[in-house]
């Protein structure tokens, strides 16, 4: 069945037949995708009083235990000052602190709260289970092999993991 992007397709093919324009079939449903995605997490986020940023601070906490702001940026891939933004919020609301590290006096360190601890371990499930039913019109074995070309695509593009 015919989508929105399949129909601009048609359209680009009709006023340039003489261009390629394939890619902005994958693209396009890509950036589509991304909007009708992030909006459907939005309102998990928001039953649990928080936003995608803060959510993505506190689940590399609650993943990775104890890190520097710095770490925190690239486990969470935010700039710097994102990283004090939103440190500062969560600070505020009772969700982290940041610790002077006790083996470099100029580093510091941002932990969890026990309130924070908890409010990701609640929400946690809940965005899990938010992402199964985005994903449910694909079997485990196409939601792999989507896994595999998009990350081949990431990694073509300069992508890598934080321990490449």
């Amino acid at each position: 069945m015919p989508d929105h992007v399949d129909h601009i397709l048609r359209q680009w093919a009709e006023a340039r037949p003489d261009l390629d324009v394939s890619p902005m079939g994958v693209i396009g449903r890509l950036t589509r995708l991304t909007r009708v995605l992030e909006g459907e997490l939005r309102k998990t986020f928001a039953r649990h009083d928080l936003d995608r940023s803060s959510f993505d601070v506190l689940a590399t906490l609650r993943r990775a235990g104890t890190l520097t702001p710095a770490d925190l940026m690239r486990s969470a891939m935010i700039t710097s000052g994102a990283v004090t933004q939103r440190l500062d919020r969560l600070e505020q609301r009772g969700l982290v602190v940041r610790l002077p590290d006790e083996t470099n006096g100029r580093r510091v360190l941002v932990d969890l709260t026990g309130a924070g601890r908890e409010l990701i371990d609640r929400a946690l499930p809940d965005h899990v289970d938010t992402e199964h039913r985005l994903l449910s019109a694909v079997s485990a074995e196409e939601r792999d092999e989507l896994a595999a070309l998009l990350r081949n695509l990431l990694r073509s593009l300069g992508d890598v993991a934080l321990d490449d």
